[in-house]
């Protein structure tokens, strides 16, 4: 298995294609790196940012330049050494034209080999969605739409389609010889009766029309092409032909605001395989499965195994051609039997390293039987992020927060308020679905039977509501304790709450751990089975709405604890609970990443290191809150009795100036726009004053104008003459924790991994701005600097520090890093992790452990909590800083070391003084071989 040294995630887009990135591998191999990890590289949607909207899983996107430049690139990345990890997306795909298996099945419906590949709900209890699959895109309801012609038939090479604005779905194979027979009269009359193209037209009709009784799938699709292309040319050639089809479809298509005129389409939209709806009905009523609460992404039955192998068989030919040494599985939990699919996926590509997707609760473990190398890393992320954070200040955190928001907000409240929120509002469908399930089963007994649907809907509810983690992994012969133990907590807290669903709940708890007995028949076991898995399934798409996509943007305590994995409740990690979980990784999960940012974090690593710096200064940061808000009152606008932005935003908003004001001062005019683009998001996530459903314009303006006041020199000079010293207070002591945590990142058990950028400062806010391009350029030329200078490693450090703010002090420290991690590759992939003592004054305000494995062994220095220790503007080294703390080694380590980092050496026995390793740089890597 080619396990990877360190990775460095690349987002493709059209802006960014396979010759961007092989431009950047020289680059990327003198960092250290050894894995390009990148975002998906199939086809997907036509100006896809992301990549996680595919249309087709058997080729590669041309926007990024197609298989040639792809492998290009791949051969490049041989020359270089370096190997290829990529993100694939197994759960669903783009529901959109340029989906041709989708658009298959709405043309062909069961004739369509691609019909049962798509999770949709064929018989659906309803009947407008029996036999039909919701169509959600319309922006006002269906009848408004179609009175208005909004909904059109055209007719274009591949035959007629149904438009309505950017969506294009085609007509049903058995509407053709309808639709075409509409007024041939009239054609007779034009074209007369003997004419060679009445009698073509006429018998391609009557050929559609037998199409009905053909049941060789291979043999329909065929003809069914031949047809569409026969149609299509003699379309071409005919004059008549094309005034004919053009009045069919004026016809059909009607008069606006005449009713009676579209009487004909709505019936022929009546037939069709998809249903035309409002946006909003998928919320209420829905019969495919989609990714979160996004219509436009439809999943995909991945437990199938023909499914699976389609969707993988391109990707597994480039990993058996060696051009693809890993995989990184997105959304692992939406799938109906990940521990199934893992095993699956093991079984076809056994010796190739994968890791997923997978959200844990703060201290909940990855399940021990899940066949891959770990997770992406926000396990890590957020304890590592934890013990840069006094945990002693935390109630006078609470205080400040509450005071000035004006009220007490329990996180674990707001989790539970919004999870209900999303159930009625955004998933309501979801829940209708599971509850239809649950009858049937209930019905075939005499205990259920007389459970009603209400009663079922309100018990999910209740049991989603309390789950505590993103999802349980309950199949058959996989019945684990760690997951009861989830779900009767679950449903503990569910009766207390509502102790008349107590009957509900018994059975919802009864099903989930399948306890059907042996006397009952397999079809309802398997009902049993479905049930389970599709709860599982939706539990962990809520959890993520909830508490991630909602909760984090409203419970804004200190937010560089609102990050994806994280429980913001959760003021800080011990470092004996940092400690405990390296060792346990170590133990069970070695090569899982290690990440610090992500494409979909919440806001970038440098801006929470900076973040975390208020945990330490409550008392300052109380008294600037206060200035803050009575300087700014003037640039707040009445809205709704009270004022806008409300004091939570307002207090979103400064933190998060905090964390992400820029260094450098060209960089503050795009700072300014890229804030305001921000907090419409934020706020809109919040779904307090306004949301993405209806967006409540006043208070959005009201909130871009309250920045836009408050940067203005010339408007808010008070403001910003406390705002800007107090922010270089923050940014300055932030660098350092910043520092400590790349050392720590790359020294940690696991995989590091590096997001594009952030290799120099990090202050992204969420997506998109974190997707934005990356000058490379800068970053080459960095580091060919730092290379040229190494030979004179304490004027280069001394450099490095006199212009930290442009980022080489950060690019230095991965780079040297990243060399050691490299030359002692066993060291730290499979070296044992020992917490180390540190003893002296400054005892908790250091970080250290050491790695081992036979005769290497190294140790890694991290500093925190420095503004306790030095003044702004001073550095924290030597022994004057540090007095007596020190490290005490343990019996039978070297004596001999070498900080890699700086490249002095030092011979110690028994202890390593702290001011003796951060003489030079503040960060240490001591390392000893052999």
């Amino acid at each position: 298995m080619n396990v990877p040294i360190a990775t460095y995630r690349i987002q493709f887009n059209p802006g960014f294609m396979f010759d961007s990135a092989a431009e950047i591998l020289s680059y990327l191999k003198k960092l250290g790196i050894s894995h390009i990890y990148a975002s998906p590289i199939l086809k997907t949607v036509k100006g896809s940012q992301h990549g996680y909207d595919v249309v087709d899983p058997t080729g590669i996107n041309p926007e990024l330049g197609g298989i040639e430049k792809f492998n290009l690139l791949i051969e490049k990345l041989k020359e270089c050494n370096l190997a290829w990890i990529q993100d694939i997306v197994p759960n669903h795909m783009a529901y959109n034209s340029q989906n041709l298996y989708l658009m298959d099945v709405l043309e062909k419906g069961t004739h369509s080999k691609y019909r049962d590949y798509f999770d949709i709900e064929w018989d659906h209890p309803y009947e407008n969605l029996h036999d039909r699959v919701l169509a959600p895109f319309l922006g006002e309801y269906y009848g408004t739409c179609l009175d208005r012609t909004d909904i059109q038939l055209n007719f274009r090479k591949g035959g007629f389609f149904f438009s309505y604005g950017e969506y294009a779905f085609p007509l049903r194979i058995e509407d053709y010889d309808w639709v075409m027979k509409l007024d041939l009269s009239n054609l007779e009359q034009k074209a007369g009766k003997q004419s060679k193209d009445f009698s073509e037209f006429f018998e391609i009709a009557r050929e559609f029309e037998k199409l009905a009784d053909l049941q060789d799938l291979s043999g329909y699709d065929r003809r069914v092409t031949q047809l569409k292309r026969t149609l299509d040319d003699l379309y071409q050639r005919s004059e008549t032909l094309r005034d004919y089809i053009s009045e069919i479809l004026k016809r059909l298509n009607g008069i606006k605001d005449q009713p009676a005129t579209l009487n004909e389409m709505d019936a022929l939209l009546a037939r069709q395989n998809f249903r035309f709806s409002f946006w909003k009905v998928g919320n209420e009523e829905l019969n495919y499965r989609r990714f979160f609460t996004v219509n436009e992404l439809i999943s995909m039955r991945i437990e199938d195994r023909e499914v699976f192998n389609f969707i993988h068989a391109f990707i597994f030919k480039l990993v058996q051609e060696q051009k693809i040494a890993g995989l990184r599985i997105d959304h692992l939990d939406g799938l109906y039997s990940p521990l199934e699919y893992l095993c699956n996926l093991k079984a076809a590509i056994a010796d190739t390293y994968i890791v997923a997707e997978k959200i844990l609760d703060l201290f909940e473990e990855l399940p021990a039987e899940m066949a891959m190398q770990g997770t992406t890393g926000y396990d890590f992320l957020n304890f590592i992020n934890g013990i840069f954070v006094v945990r002693n200040n935390e109630k006078k955190f609470n205080r400040i927060y509450s005071l000035f928001i004006g009220q007490h907000t329990s996180y674990k409240d707001l989790v539970i308020q919004k999870k209900r929120l999303f159930m009625g509002t955004r998933m309501a469908g979801e829940i209708d679905n599971l509850a239809h399930i649950l009858k049937k089963i209930l019905g075939a007994s005499r205990y259920g039977r007389d459970i009603t649907i209400y009663g079922l809907k309100r018990g999910i509810v209740e049991m989603f509501t309390h789950f505590p983690v993103y999802r349980t992994y309950m199949v058959p012969g996989n019945l684990s304790k760690r997951d009861e133990i989830y779900i009767k907590q679950a449903s503990a807290q569910a009766k207390n709450n509502q102790p008349g669903l107590v009957n509900e709940l018994d059975l919802i708890q009864r099903i989930l751990f399948l306890y059907y007995g042996a006397e009952t028949p397999e079809p309802e076991r398997q009902e049993w089975v479905q049930f389970t898995k599709r709860f599982q399934q939706l539990s962990g798409a809520l959890m993520a709405k909830g508490a991630e996509d909602t909760t984090f943007y409203i419970y804004n305590r200190l937010l560089s604890l609102n990050e994806v994995g994280g429980n913001p409740s959760v003021f800080g990690i011990s470092l004996k609970d940092f400690h405990e979980f390296n060792e346990r990784r170590l133990q069970q999960w070695p090569h899982s990443m290690s990440s610090t940012a992500t494409h979909d974090t919440k806001r970038g690593e440098d801006a929470r290191a900076r973040l975390n710096v208020l945990s330490e200064i409550p008392k300052e940061w109380e008294v600037v809150l206060k200035e803050f808000t009575k300087l700014n009152k003037s640039f707040k606008k009445t809205f709704k009795g009270s004022f806008a932005s409300e004091k939570n935003d307002e207090y979103l908003i400064y933190q998060t100036l905090l964390g992400a004001y820029p260094f450098l001062e060209e960089e503050i005019l795009n700072f300014k726009q890229r804030m305001k683009t921000y907090i419409i998001k934020a706020i809109r996530e919040a779904k307090v004053h306004t949301a993405w459903i209806k967006p409540d314009t006043v208070y959005e303006d009201a909130c871009v104008n309250f920045i836009d006041g408050i940067l203005d020199p010339g408007r808010s000079p008070e403001f910003l003459k406390v705002f800007i010293p107090f922010q270089k207070k923050i940014a300055f002591y932030g660098i350092f924790n910043s520092l400590s945590q790349v050392l720590l990142k790359i020294a940690c058990p696991g995989i590091p991994d590096i997001y594009q950028g952030s290799d120099l400062w990090d202050f992204n806010l969420v997506d998109p701005d974190n997707r934005r391009p990356v000058d490379f350029k800068k970053r080459k030329y960095f580091l060919q600097e730092i290379k040229a200078k190494e030979k004179d490693l304490p004027g280069l450090i001394k450099e490095l520090f006199a212009h930290k703010e442009d980022g080489r002090v950060k690019l230095f420290t991965v780079y040297r890093s990243l060399k050691a991690r490299n030359e002692f590759k066993e060291l730290f992939q499979s070296g044992q992790y020992i917490s180390l003592e540190v003893k002296g004054e400054y005892q908790n305000n250091i970080i250290a452990f050491a790695r081992r494995y036979n005769n290497d062994c190294c140790i890694a220095v991290a500093p925190r909590f420095l503004s306790t220790i030095v003044t702004e503007g001073e550095f924290s080294l030597g022994h004057s800083i540090w007095q007596d703390t020190a490290i005490s080694l343990p019996d039978g380590f070297p004596v001999v070391w070498k900080n890699i980092i700086t490249d002095q050496s030092l011979k110690r026995e028994k202890s390593i003084s702290i001011g003796e390793v951060l003489d030079v740089f503040p960060v240490a890597l001591l390392v000893s071989g052999g």
